[in-house]
C-alpha cells in the first residue's frame, strides 16, 4: 500500500468553533478593501434616490460631503466619483471644465479629508455626452478614438488639479492609459496614479448604474469599445497593453461573471488588481434580500469575499457602506 501524500486529518476539526475557522480562514475581508463608488450632480438642492439602487443617491455637493466624511469615519479608504452635469454637450465639455462638478466635489473632499482617503476620479465621457457615449463621435456614429484621447488627456489634468489621487479610465480607447499618463507628467502631476478599467465588458449588469449616471447610449451600444463577454484571452492582451502604458493598477468589469479573468489578471500581472461589483450585481442581491429569498448581509459578504478570493485586492462596490461595519 502506498503511503498518502500528506497526513490524513479530518477538515471538520478546524471548522468546530467560530475561532478556529477564523484561524483557519484563507482569505480575509476588510474594510480597508473596499472603494465605494458616489454619484453627485449639478443642478439639486436635495439627494436624489436611485431607484434601482436601494440605499444610493444622486448627491448634492453638500450630501457628497456628509456621505464621504461618514463612510471614511466607516474606515472605507477610497472613495470613486462620478459626476452628472446640468448640461451635456457632443464634446461632454464639463468634463474638463474647471467648475464641472466632479472637479468641485474633488476641491471639497480634499479640504474635508485630506489623504485621510484616496478620491479616485472615473474619467469617462458617457455622462457628460448629449450621445452618451465615451467619446466623441464621427461621421456614422462611431467613436473617433484619437480624438477622444485628447480630452480624456484634459479631463485627468483638470481631475488631478482639483485634488484626485487616483484617475481611473473607464472609456476603453485604444492608447488612453498611455495618452493619460503623458498629459499628467507634462503638467506636473507625476505622482498622480492611473487604475485603469483595463478589462471593461460590454455587460448587461450596468442597467442600474445608467439611472445613477444619466449615461446610457442615445442610439447603439458599446459593443464596438467594450469587451466581448466571451473573451478572455483578451483581457490579458488588454491589460498588457495598460501596464505597458504606465498603469499602476488595473481593473476587471463586472466582477461576478468575470471572476476567472480577474484571476488570471492578477496571476499573470501581479499589479494592485480592482475588480468592480458592479450596479446590477448589487441590485440582484438587494432585490433578493427585499424579497425574503437570501439572507442579504450573509449573500453581500460571501459576495464580497468570493472576489477577494480570486485575485481582487480591491472591491469597488455598492455595498461598502453595509459591509465596513460588519468587517
Amino acid at each position: 500500500m502506498q503511503p498518502a501524500p500528506f497526513p490524513l486529518s479530518r477538515p471538520r476539526r478546524l471548522r468546530r468553533t467560530r475561532v478556529l475557522r477564523e484561524l483557519a480562514r484563507e482569505t480575509h475581508l476588510s474594510r480597508r478593501d473596499l472603494v465605494a463608488p458616489l454619484f453627485v450632480k449639478e443642478g439639486i438642492d436635495e439627494p436624489v434616490p436611485i431607484s434601482s439602487m436601494p440605499g444610493h443617491h444622486q448627491h448634492t455637493l453638500e450630501s457628497l460631503r456628509k456621505e464621504a466624511a461618514e463612510l471614511a469615519a466607516l474606515g472605507v479608504p477610497a472613495l470613486l466619483l462620478f459626476g452628472v452635469p446640468a448640461h451635456k454637450d457632443a464634446e461632454g465639455s464639463q468634463a474638463w471644465a474647471p467648475e464641472g462638478i466632479v472637479q468641485q466635489a474633488l476641491r471639497a473632499l480634499t479640504a474635508d479629508l485630506g489623504d485621510e482617503v484616496a478620491l479616485v476620479g472615473d474619467l469617462c465621457l458617457c455622462e457628460y455626452t448629449d450621445h452618451g457615449h465615451c467619446g466623441l463621435l464621427q461621421d456614422g456614429g462611431a467613436v473617433a478614438n484619437d480624438a477622444t484621447l485628447q480630452r480624456y488627456a484634459r479631463i485627468a489634468v483638470a481631475q488631478a488639479e482639483a485634488g484626485a489621487a487616483v484617475i481611473a479610465p473607464s472609456g476603453m480607447m485604444d492608447g488612453q492609459v498611455g495618452a493619460i499618463r503623458a498629459a499628467l507628467d507634462d503638467a506636473g502631476f507625476a505622482d498622480t496614479a492611473i487604475l485603469a478599467y483595463a478589462a471593461k465588458y460590454a455587460s448587461g449588469l450596468y442597467g442600474p448604474f445608467r439611472e445613477a449616471a444619466e449615461g446610457a447610449p442615445r442610439f447603439g451600444d458599446r459593443t464596438g469599445y467594450q469587451m466581448d463577454p466571451a473573451n478572455a484571452d483578451e483581457a490579458l492582451r488588454e491589460v498588457a497593453l495598460d501596464v505597458a502604458e504606465g498603469a499602476d493598477m488595473v481593473m476587471v468589469k463586472p466582477a461576478l461573471a468575470y471572476l476567472d479573468v480577474l484571476w488570471r489578471v492578477k496571476q499573470a500581472f501581479g499589479l494592485p488588481t480592482a475588480a468592480y461589483h458592479v450596479s446590477g450585481e448589487y441590485a440582484m442581491v438587494k432585490a433578493a434580500a427585499e424579497r425574503g429569498w437570501v439572507d442579504g448581509d450573509r449573500v453581500m459578504l460571501e459576495v464580497l469575499t468570493g472576489i477577494r478570493r480570486a485575485g481582487a485586492d480591491l472591491v469597488v462596490t455598492y455595498f461598502a457602506r453595509e459591509a465596513a461595519p460588519l468587517l
